[in-house]
């Protein structure tokens, strides 16, 4: 699906953010950069500060130090304006019960000022996507964990954002769909779109990623492409993330 034209070289810039909690220090001096056209992927365990990034990124969590620029706008100076460029999937698909996932597409949508008749004509081209004619008139509560994560996806996008991100996008997916969610995500980065993409599934990220961040105790410690991650680990050409991981995070 085609993109809003947004001209602007990098779509995200995050230069030195710090978040503490109390005295842990969850992320620590970050700093990347995601232009249009390109996939980043984060990778790394629990609690290496993955999730706390992408909050701040969306706003969810402030920023005890450094800058973050979505477009050219400032996530703390001019968060409306930032957040209109945003598609967020968050890591657990949460949404009020009762509420239809035609009503929860409806809603978001209009969330970002689209107008019924596109949410409808956009609405039906999602579910086509996923193959979910029918269910849309079902209660979110009533579907399986991969079916809210199918709907989350289809809010984020719906909107046609420029920056999308993805906290852990195909758990509870079937092998199928998930083969879908990384069709979508592939087309919208083609069309211009950047990903911020954060996952355990390194099969996942290495068959997505332009560039990869391996997160570690809240530091990032190489980033580059898979291929330049291979040679600053010294690895061979057939070494995966899992090798190449394990390399800068001995300490």
């Amino acid at each position: 699906m085609a993109q809003r034209k947004f001209s602007h070289k990098n779509m995200l810039k995050i230069k030195n953010i710090t978040k503490k909690f109390g005295a842990n220090i969850a992320v620590n001096d970050v700093s990347f950069e995601i232009r249009p056209h390109e996939i980043y992927v984060l990778i790394g365990p629990n609690g290496s500060g993955k999730t706390t990034i992408v909050k701040m990124v969306c706003g969810l969590l402030r920023p005890d130090g450094g800058e973050i620029e979505i477009g050219k706008y400032n996530i703390i100076k001019n968060p409306i304006e930032a957040k209109s460029l945003l598609g967020y999937i968050p890591d657990e698909p949460t949404v009020w019960g009762k509420m239809t996932g035609e009503e929860f597409l409806h809603f978001s949508g209009a969330l970002y000022g689209l107008r019924e008749k596109s949410r409808v004509k956009k609405i039906a081209e999602w579910l086509s996507v996923f193959h979910l004619e029918g269910m849309e008139k079902e209660s979110f509560e009533s579907y399986s964990r991969g079916n809210k994560q199918k709907f989350s996806i289809m809010a984020a996008m719906m909107h046609q954002p420029k920056l999308l991100l993805i906290d852990e996008p195909i758990v509870g997916l079937d092998p199928k769909s998930a083969e879908i969610a990384k069709k979508q995500f592939s087309q919208f980065a083609k069309n211009g779109g950047a990903i911020l993409l954060v996952t355990h599934t390194l099969s996942f990220a290495e068959s997505l990623a332009a560039r990869i961040g391996l997160l570690h105790k809240g530091k990032i410690k190489a980033q580059g492409s898979l291929g330049e991650l291979r040679v600053k680990a010294r690895l061979g050409e057939n070494a995966d993330l899992e090798q190449i991981y394990k390399v800068f995070t001995r300490s």
